[in-house]
């Protein structure tokens, strides 16, 4: 099985039970594993509209799912839980995000991993350190070897 790593946001409606009802979908996915939970955090908005505060946390799972099936999986739960994209960085009820597929790097159209985005995002590298702190330090590490 792989090592993934995810991200969970939601700043509409019931956060927290947002993030526990797409946790729950995501342990119910074929051939995939929870193997570790953050606890949620809340942030600030970033980009976007005026918008509301988010929870947010990180998964570990294990899977034999390939990346692509994965992201399937997870814009599948995404819409099943009622979430609309309309404005670029808007609210929303649900964000799952890959943050890491094992070592691989995939860099297509509608798939980036290890998402691009994440060293700067606070509300990314706080529930991923929680629960992976060797992660976040070997991608501070790399950058502190290219300078």
């Amino acid at each position: 099985m792989i090592t993934c790593y995810l991200s969970i946001g939601s700043n509409l409606g019931e956060r927290q039970d947002n993030i526990a009802e797409a946790i729950n979908k995501i342990k119910h996915l074929k051939d995939t594993l929870i193997t570790k939970v953050s606890s949620n955090i809340e942030t600030e908005p970033v980009g976007g509209p005026v918008q509301g505060k988010y929870l947010n946390a990180a998964i570990e799972i294990q899977t034999n799912l390939s990346c692509r099936q994965l992201l399937d999986h997870l814009q599948a739960i995404e819409r099943e839980l009622g979430r609309v994209r309309t404005a670029k960085d808007g609210p929303r009820i649900i964000d799952l995000d890959i943050l890491f597929y094992a070592d691989q790097i995939i860099n297509e159209d509608d798939l980036i991993v290890p998402h691009p985005r994440m060293k700067e995002r606070e509300f990314v590298i706080l529930p991923l350190k929680e629960i992976a702190p060797e992660v976040v330090k070997g991608l501070f590490r790399a950058d502190n070897q290219k300078n």
